[in-house]
């Protein structure tokens, strides 16, 4: 097949695995299917045989006794073949659906496995592209379109054996002819290949910008540039209009040479099968007979070309799937054998380092441990490494060098479901579901009672506000959870992470984009979540961590102080500067926040400082520093 020479057929032997492993499942039904199609290809050779029968029999030896079995065969193969087409379609279209829903299913369920380093290097419309477009044009593998393309050989084939016991010279031509059409094909091939080829990156690219303009649709509106994406996706649709203009025109001049190269064909048959017939080598019906299988012939060969198209995106789709089906998920990577069925919440690290790109390092030699139950708070500028920190703590990454340790047992063998399943997070962005409130906070625990999820909205105050909206828990929150506030979508995600009762808890600046009324209901379910669990605090604002056990300051991917607000105030150094900063810039400390979120047992341990002491201690600093200048 002159399409799928050279690139494709390399491709398609190499993605030969994969096909079988599309065909294996459903061998049965491609028999069956197999089967249909070869009576459903024979049938449809009774009407042009019996051409022979009625020119030389009927009309010329005037055999009226064989005009009815005639008619009676040509009626019995052409209801045979309409009921095995129907039966094709009927197995053969199901059949290719229902593999189109399980591969997509297989790669959606792969994709959710993948690491987070996998998402930061593929945009989500691009991956929303593979699962839904790429897998689409697979169907051609195994449905109608490879029967036709079989189909096609198989009555091709039975046609020429007819066309070389007839008359050997006239196909002969035929051959010649074709072989110029197959020239024609195999060159506008090469210039359709890397078109083709293009056409799912370039959807892909489009595909993803329309998925970020319209899931930031309130930044666009914010900064008036709806114009500009307008801009951006009309090029992004230029692109595809071109790609697709490129290809309808290749086609075209290809049809229009085979239409061309046909109708010659047909001229050079009608002067030599007339030729034959007046020499007294053929007879009419013999020739009538001839041009109808050399239509049986030449037929398959354009639905031949017809279908390459659809196998050559088939297959460019299945090398895509593939690729994202040949990423390891974060289960697979070596020495994940370890199971944390039941942890007591004690983490460490020891002299971790991580880099996000090859020798382009985040973090720098990091140590600390945190004691089952105690809080512990990262502090320092945007950038500095609090983030990935947590990330590391999330098992979100693997350090690239170092050890990160939870009940002494090394996050990098742990078997991520086991361990995951014990962690809680809430983020300064909450991210809820399209679906309804109760839906939303059950996401942490699918099998949870109806009193634990009520339980949780109530101490995350998530009651306070539902029982006011029309639908109660009911209530639809939107994409995002646009129809909620700032400060009750945060409650929702407490709520969540309530529910799943970790032992490991992250928040991450959980309190900063809210308001100071809904902070304060927050800190209350704050209060209740952080009991007795280890808990990672992100902050910004140093006076929300002044309780916690362990403060580590962090700056440029260092830790370059660490203890208690106290202690850290007391030495006088970086933390002190940043801390009295806030308090000058700020006026009195109005916050109280994470007053209280210290279990009471750990809570005595430490003392806070006062206002008031702080402010003794900084002038105390300034005229040490005045004197010492």
């Amino acid at each position: 097949m002159p399409e799928l020479k050279p690139r494709y057929a390399k491709l398609a032997w190499k993605l030969l695995p994969d096909i079988w492993g599309l065909i294996k499942p459903r061998w049965g039904t491609l028999t069956i299917g197999f089967l249909l199609m070869v009576v459903n290809r024979v049938s449809g050779l009774i009407l042009p045989g019996s051409t022979k029968y009625l020119y030389d029999d009927v009309f010329i030896k005037r055999r009226s006794d064989l005009l009815l079995p005639i008619v009676l065969l040509v009626v019995g193969a052409t209801l045979i073949q309409g009921l095995t087409s129907f039966g094709l379609t009927q197995l053969l279209s199901k059949s290719s659906q229902r593999m189109i829903s399980e591969l997509r299913s297989k790669v959606q369920a792969h994709i959710g496995r993948l690491p987070l380093s996998f998402f930061d290097a593929n945009k989500t419309g691009a991956l929303v592209s593979r699962i839904m477009n790429d897998i689409e044009g697979v169907r051609n593998l195994i449905g109608t379109g490879l029967f036709e393309f079989v189909g096609g050989m198989i009555t091709a084939i039975f046609a020429l054996v007819y066309l070389l016991h007839t008359s050997a010279m006239m196909t002969g031509v035929v051959f010649a002819v074709l072989l110029i059409f197959g020239i024609v094909v195999n060159k506008a091939f090469k210039i359709i290949r890397p078109i083709f080829r293009a056409r799912p990156k370039i959807n892909a690219e489009v595909t993803g910008r329309l998925a970020e303009s319209l899931g930031g649709i309130r930044v666009v509106k914010g900064y008036q540039a709806e114009e500009r994406e307008r801009k951006i996706f009309a090029a992004g649709g230029q692109r595809l209009l071109d790609n697709v203009l490129k290809i309808l025109t290749a086609t075209s001049l290809m049809s229009l040479s085979a239409t061309g190269l046909m109708g010659l064909l047909g001229a050079l048959i009608i002067l030599l099968g007339a030729r034959q017939v007046l020499s007294g080598r053929m007879s009419p019906g013999t020739f009538v007979s001839y041009t109808a299988f050399l239509g049986m012939l030449i037929a398959p060969v354009f639905q031949i070309v017809g279908i390459g198209p659809e196998i050559t995106e088939a297959l460019t789709g299945l090398e895509r799937i593939r690729e994202v089906l040949d990423e390891k998920r974060e289960s697979e990577f070596s020495g994940r054998t370890e199971r944390l069925d039941r942890i007591s919440g004690k983490v460490a690290f020891e002299n971790v380092n991580f880099a996000y790109e090859v020798n382009k390092p985040v973090l720098y030699d990091i140590n600390f441990e945190s004691e089952p139950g105690t809080v512990t708070a990262f502090v320092g500028p945007s950038g500095a490494g609090k983030s990935t920190t947590i990330g590391l703590i999330a098992s979100f990454y693997v350090p690239t060098s170092g050890r990160v340790l939870v009940d002494t047992v090394d996050l990098a063998h742990v078997e991520l479901d086991s361990y995951r399943r014990q962690l809680g997070v809430v983020l300064q962005e909450t991210f809820l579901f399209d679906g309804t409130i109760r839906e939303n906070v059950a996401f942490a625990r699918p099998d949870a009672t109806e009193e634990e999820i009520l339980a949780a909205c109530v101490t995350a105050r998530v009651d306070e506000f539902a029982k006011n909206l029309e639908n109660k828990y009911e209530t639809v929150v939107g994409e995002r959870g646009v129809k909620l506030s700032g400060g009750q979508k945060q409650r929702v995600s407490i709520a969540r992470a309530l529910l799943a009762n970790p032992r490991i808890l992250i928040l991450d600046e959980a309190t900063s984009s809210v308001d100071s009324e809904s902070e304060a209901l927050i800190q209350e379910g704050l209060i209740h979540l952080m009991r007795g669990r280890t808990t990672f605090v992100i902050a910004h604002r140093l006076s929300t961590v002044r309780h916690a056990q362990q403060i580590l300051m962090i700056e440029a991917g260092r830790i370059i102080e660490r203890g208690t607000h106290e202690s850290l105030c007391a030495a006088g150094d970086r933390y002190y500067d940043l801390f009295t900063k806030q308090q000058d810039g700020s006026g009195a400390d109005s916050s109280e926040a994470f007053i209280n979120v210290v279990p009471q047992k750990l809570s005595t341990q430490s003392k806070v400082l006062s206002l008031d002491r702080v402010d003794e201690m900084r002038r105390s600093n300034n005229r040490g520093r005045k004197a010492k200048s």
